[in-house]
């Protein structure tokens, strides 16, 4: 029988303990029928990381580049801009040029660019087109690019630069979209934005941020859905953690538990295409207990994973593959 994402979905969110135990089971065994024991461990260089298994091989190897600097229109309530400050700023086509080849020279594999968006929620990416093409071509690096939402001019861009994937957060609820994101009408925007990127043979990793609602589960199961009737390359589930000055510094991320439910109705709905917990999600022990039941519920790959994650993901009989770049590319490893 085929899973339904809304209705199943919704109840997994709501399931008691007993019975969401029997749904994760459910979830790992459809992981194990569909693809290796591997588990897909990614470290990107824009963030600091080390544990006792992995450490990053260069400290570069994969950056976070923003088109932007430190700008952004839409001023999300979650992030307020300050995200962006840990980016390298490229702001100019030159300069995104000139910086990946100094990352190439070093030693580097690749970038993610991403921006800050304009009032109606674009990356202003068009004329960054050329430039992006020559790093893929010239440079021979991997390129990520955070779009926003697209034009069909953008698109065309980004494919015909022959960029390795797109990511895009997809929001399955209006009402969070206009109060989160200050995108009126989100939902559709954003469906629209990935059937114009597949329509140009972009391979897409849309993002979906558990408790984006202020901590609180709302339009997850939706957003799902809402892929789902696209054609992804693989999908990744993140969670609110609250970032210092924004009107969500103060706000309870949502529990590891309720990560591992959106984590189990993904792989349960999605069970031919990876699916990964991405880098951003709270730190600490938060951070333990998610990771684990990201691996109780089937994903493929978990990025900056801790020490106990990969201890626990060994105690399944699982293998961790450390790559030092960003986990939208894991499509790529089951090609």
């Amino acid at each position: 029988m085929r899973f339904d994402i809304l209705n199943d979905g919704h109840s997994i969110l709501h399931a008691p303990t007993e019975e969401l135990d029997q749904w994760m089971n459910k979830a790992f065994e459809s992981r194990l029928s569909s693809f290796d024991r591997d588990l897909l461990c990614y470290s990107p260089t824009a963030y600091p990381y080390k544990i006792r298994d992995h450490k990053h091989v260069r400290s570069n190897n994969f950056p976070s580049l923003s088109v932007t600097g430190t700008s952004c229109s839409l001023n999300c309530e979650h992030c307020d801009g300050q995200l962006l400050k840990g980016m390298e700023s490229t702001i100019t086509p030159e300069s995104l040029y000139e910086r990946c080849l100094e990352i190439k020279n070093q030693g580097g594999e690749g970038v993610l660019i991403s921006g800050g968006s304009d009032s109606a929620g674009h990356v202003p990416l068009e004329r960054f087109g050329k430039a992006i093409g020559r790093i893929k071509n010239e440079l021979d690096m991997l390129v990520v690019v955070h779009t926003g939402l697209v034009t069909p001019e953008t698109a065309y861009q980004l494919a015909t630069a022959g960029i390795d994937a797109a990511m895009l957060d997809v929001i399955g609820d209006a009402d969070v979209s206009s109060k989160v994101y200050h995108i009126s009408d989100g939902p559709q925007k954003m469906r629209r934005s990935l059937d114009i990127l597949e329509e140009h043979k972009i391979p897409t990793v849309p993002h979906v941020l558990v408790g984006l609602n202020y901590g609180q589960i709302k339009g997850e199961i939706e957003a799902l859905q809402m892929i789902s009737e696209g054609s992804p390359s693989a999908v990744v589930i993140i969670a609110l953690s609250p970032v210092r000055k924004t009107p969500m510094e103060n706000v309870s991320p949502p529990s590891p538990e309720s990560i591992g439910r959106v984590l189990t109705v993904a792989r349960l709905g999605f069970p031919d295409i990876p699916i990964l917990l991405g880098c951003a999600r709270p730190m600490g022990q938060h951070k333990i207990d998610t990771d684990k039941y990201a691996i109780r519920s089937g994903t493929n790959g978990i990025a900056l994973i801790s020490q106990e994650g990969v201890d626990f993901a060994r105690a399944q009989e699982l293998n961790p593959v450390f790559e030092d770049v960003c986990c939208s590319l894991a499509y790529r490893a089951f090609l």
